[in-house]
């Protein structure tokens, strides 16, 4: 087992075969996952698709039913007491003590961490300020408002200085300025050296992250920078520009190389799996009697992540 900080470059995480099953249920199957160091790795996915689980069996909290883990160089679960005193972890839930004040819950964790008093004193200060909190030290953490309580519970996750930092759909509770400091936050942290994988299902925290790993159903469907996903996009996405578009998306429901289609605004926007699809969108509009222009756009992450996770509606159900 290593006990030196990863260089730059240097994988910080390691899965092969990695695959959790709950009885009849496979929430994760077969993943196999690298993540550098300093990287901000999202996990992108909707609910139910593996995410929380994969991040569990990566902290060493959930033993796997199948495959390699090795994580900061501890192979997991044989090192998985080791590995704790080295990652940070924070969940969309807040996990501190309400019943104690801010600089409490700080302190808690430091010596919780074993670290000496004065240097504790120091790092629960530079955290105060660098959080927002130092005018909040006396105040019960029950009583912070949703964007308070994630600056503590980052601060608390960081509080030893880990080396990675796994944060499990910590923005799902906040309102939007708040979700935008603390992504202001990470990228303090990856600039420093330590190495972030989050989860989420918001589109634009997606594209913050430096790489992305998209999964369904357990399995990890996709892997790469936000630009290197949609330049690889296997659909087309079109733009209807028309004066009825709710009239067009039901003309255009059920067509097969339709992937998917939404509103925005006073547009549809249409994925197309055909090589040919503004034509065929076209004339079928034309057919229905709908007077519209359809033209080609740029992907987004929203029509990548539809294109690799679309299936039939008879694909098993995962785990939450």
């Amino acid at each position: 087992m290593s006990t030196e900080a990863p260089r730059a470059g240097e994988q910080v995480i390691r899965a092969r075969g990695l695959s959790k099953r709950f009885g009849a249920l496979t929430a994760v199957d077969h993943l196999d996952l690298d993540v550098r160091r300093a990287e901000v790795f999202g996990f992108l996915g909707p609910n139910g698709c593996g995410k929380s689980t994969t991040i569990r069996m990566l902290c060493g909290l959930l033993r796997p039913s199948e495959g390699e883990i090795e994580v900061l160089g501890c192979h997991i679960p044989q090192d998985a007491e080791a590995l704790k005193r080295r990652i940070g972890y924070m969940t969309q839930k807040f996990s501190l003590y309400e019943d104690l004040t801010v600089g409490e819950n700080l302190e808690f964790l430091a010596t919780v961490h074993g670290l000496a008093p004065r240097a504790a004193k120091a790092r629960i200060d530079e955290l105060l300020e660098r959080y927002w909190l130092a005018d909040r030290r006396k105040q019960m953490a029950g009583t912070l408002s949703g964007g308070q309580k994630q600056r503590l519970a980052l601060a608390g996750a960081v509080l030893h200085k880990p080396a990675l930092l796994l944060l499990d759909e910590p923005t799902s509770a906040v309102d939007p300025q708040s979700r935008r400091e603390f992504w202001d936050s990470l990228f303090e942290l990856a600039e420093a050296g330590t190495t972030l994988l989050v989860s989420t299902h918001y589109m634009d925290e997606a594209e913050r992250c430096t790489r992305l790993g998209i999964l369904d159903a357990g399995r990890l469907v996709a892997d790469g920078s936000p630009q290197e996903l949609m330049a690889g996009l296997p659909g087309r996405p079109l733009l209807v520009d028309c004066a009825q578009p709710r009239q067009a998306q039901r003309a255009l429901e059920g067509l097969p190389e339709v992937l998917a289609q939404a509103q925005i605004g006073a547009h549809l926007r249409v994925l197309s799996g055909a090589a040919d699809g503004r034509q065929r969108v076209a004339a079928h509009l034309q057919r229905a009697g709908i007077v519209a222009t359809v033209e080609d756009t740029e992907a987004n992450l929203e029509d990548v992540f539809v294109s690799v996770t679309r299936r039939p509606a008879t694909a098993p159900e995962t785990a939450p």
